[in-house]
């Protein structure tokens, strides 16, 4: 093809790659049930090489989707089958670290613990902390707006984010930042799916490394006493490091997985984390196991390796569960903490409904919950029944003043849902923001923001079936 020709001879031909197996690798990100081969992937080694993808790309009407480390789980690095994959790895370096301010820029590729890793040294660190940290890309996590088990008291990716440097469908640099008055774009490019632009260069914010760090784990014997437990913590005027519940599903999972010492026989599971000083969080922990007294088991880390431990069972659970099933379904849900109990058992209902397991995970300091539906792709009508499974989920979500995602974005897999979250006037809004930044829809498009028609057409939502589930993806 003459896109491919030009690409080789335009560009070293070793950040290139063509043929079936050699894009194989690139045909889908986390979310694996969803496939489809680009016509090439590009691996550049720095912004000229990008602006040239991109020249071309825009000569032939030839879309790109941006990639990081592949991680996300709604299918938002999904290729097109007529696309060119833009894959940013190779810009991976920490490029300055500016210890009074508190900043560090970094390329895009630099992964989101090596952030932490660069400022340690120095007394820093970078908080957001997807569970996926050690392989994830900060250029990701700003086109998800990535969370972790720390967002309750550091904040999202978006609110760590001083200022990024992008680049248009034309080649043109923007620079968004913090300090910019009137629209607002810094936060627009946050959890933008890579629809509006190519993150070039993020300037993240640094925060002090706690003096003290020390986490509650409260086992109970059900889980509307666990999730009450979450709301009188907060009411009580404790905003804690990270505040994660799980279910006995989870907590069993994630215990024949890590191995960290979780109570097996609790119907749900609290880890509170506090920090500071060392008198804050004494302050602070005599609160809490108050509130946590009627508990049917607590500990209480008792050093920084404990913690850590207590933690890496929690950021095991995913691939914990991954031993138990031949595959699971992730949703990302979000809904107001009053309602975590409620929506724990419309969950378990629908378990029995569709005859499929469920572990459950929850951010449960802001609400973000992570069920987990096990299920056999191999099994006639099973990812059928997984994907009604899953759209009740955001339905409920939605419907008790939440919404369909939290961090994990939209990408393909939640489209249906953004037509019952959003209507008509609002997604026309988001197609006018599209259409400005990016006129000819050539940068990621069919993802994150469904077509007008077909909200039209669903009346109310439906699932999706088969290997290109969504008509946005075959306009190309």
């Amino acid at each position: 093809m003459k896109i491919i020709q030009q690409l080789l001879t335009q560009l070293p031909k070793n950040i290139i790659l063509t043929g079936e197996e050699n894009t194989r690798p690139f045909e889908c990100d986390g979310l694996s049930v969803y496939r489809q081969k680009p016509l090439a992937v590009v691996l550049p080694e720095n912004i000229e090489q990008v602006k040239q993808v991109l020249k071309i790309c825009k000569a032939h009407n030839t879309p790109v989707v941006t990639r990081g480390a592949g991680t996300g789980l709604a299918g938002g690095a999904m290729p097109l089958e007529k696309s060119i994959v833009l894959g940013l790895s190779k810009l991976n370096q920490v490029k300055s670290i500016d210890v009074e301010n508190r900043l560090a820029v970094v390329e895009p590729g630099v992964r989101n613990i090596a952030i932490s890793e660069a400022v340690a040294g120095f007394g820093l660190y970078y908080a957001p902390d997807p569970s996926s940290q050690i392989a994830c890309t900060i250029g990701g996590n700003v086109a998800e707006n990535s969370g972790g088990v720390h967002c309750l008291k550091y904040g999202l990716t978006v609110h760590n984010v001083e200022a990024i440097k992008m680049l248009t469908i034309d080649g043109d640099e923007l620079v968004l930042s913090r300090q910019d008055d009137g629209l607002g774009l810094l936060a627009l490019m946050n959890g933008s799916e890579g629809l509006l632009g190519i993150i070039t260069e993020i300037t993240v914010k640094l925060t002090p490394t706690p003096a003290l760090a020390r986490v509650v784990m409260a086992g109970f014997d059900s889980v509307r006493e666990c999730a009450n437990v979450v709301a009188d913590i907060i009411k009580a005027g404790i905003i804690p490091a990270g505040l994660e519940m799980m279910d006995s599903f989870a907590i069993q999972a994630a215990e024949g997985f890590a191995g960290v010492g979780y109570p097996l026989e609790a119907q749900a599971l609290l880890l509170c984390e506090l920090d500071g000083t060392q008198a804050q969080v004494q302050t602070e922990l005599d609160v809490v196991l108050k509130i946590l007294s009627n508990a049917s088991s607590l500990k209480v880390s008792a050093s920084e390796e404990e913690r850590l431990n207590l933690w890496k069972g929690r950021k095991s659970a995913f691939p914990a569960v991954g031993r138990l099933s031949p595959d699971y379904y992730c949703m990302d849900g979000t809904i107001p903490r009053r309602h975590l109990a409620d929506m724990l058992e419309k969950i378990n209902e629908l378990s029995q409904k569709y005859q499929l397991r469920v572990a459950n995970v929850f951010h449960a300091g802001d609400g973000n919950l992570h069920p987990l539906i096990l299920y056999d792709a191999n099994v006639a009508g099973e990812l059928e029944k997984v994907e009604e499974f899953g759209t009740e989920i955001l339905k409920l979500s939605v419907d008790m003043g939440g919404s369909i995602t939290g961090e994990h974005g939209v990408g393909v897999e939640k489209l249906n849902a953004m037509c019952h979250q959003f209507n008509h006037k609002e997604l026309a809004i988001f197609h006018k923001i599209k259409q400005a930044f990016d006129p000819n829809s050539l940068l990621n498009p069919g993802k994150a923001v469904p077509e007008l028609h077909r909200c039209a057409e669903l009346g109310a939502m439906h699932v999706h079936h088969g290997k290109l589930p969504h008509p946005e993806l075959e306009r190309f």
